[in-house]
């Protein structure tokens, strides 16, 4: 396996655990009371729309060819940064 299938499967493993977590959000919100649950309902359509950008900027960079991929990586890095800051911050919204 090379460097990109490498990066490629443990990207793909970070999106699906994400993928997990939000369901789990999205199961406690259900049981949240309703400000809570409105605030949280913005927040999981906000990370929804992330993992899809995230997904999509995956699927990218499996398709690449040869060398091209590595240019790519600094974008998906960069969208991985702001999909976990924002599973922080919905996570917290349960803690207060």
């Amino acid at each position: 396996m090379d460097e990109k299938e490498l990066y490629c499967k443990k990207m793909q493993a970070k999106l699906d655990e994400w993928k997990a977590e939000l369901d789990k959000i999205k199961a406690k919100a259900e049981k949240a009371d309703a400000e809570t649950k409105l605030k949280v309902d913005e927040k999981v359509k906000e990370l929804e729309s992330k993992i899809d950008e995230g997904q999509a900027r995956l699927n990218e960079l499996a398709e690449a060819s040869g060398d091209a991929w590595e240019s790519l990586i600094g974008g998906i890095d960069s969208a991985w940064e702001s999909l976990k800051s924002g599973f922080a911050e919905a996570a917290s919204k349960f803690k207060k």
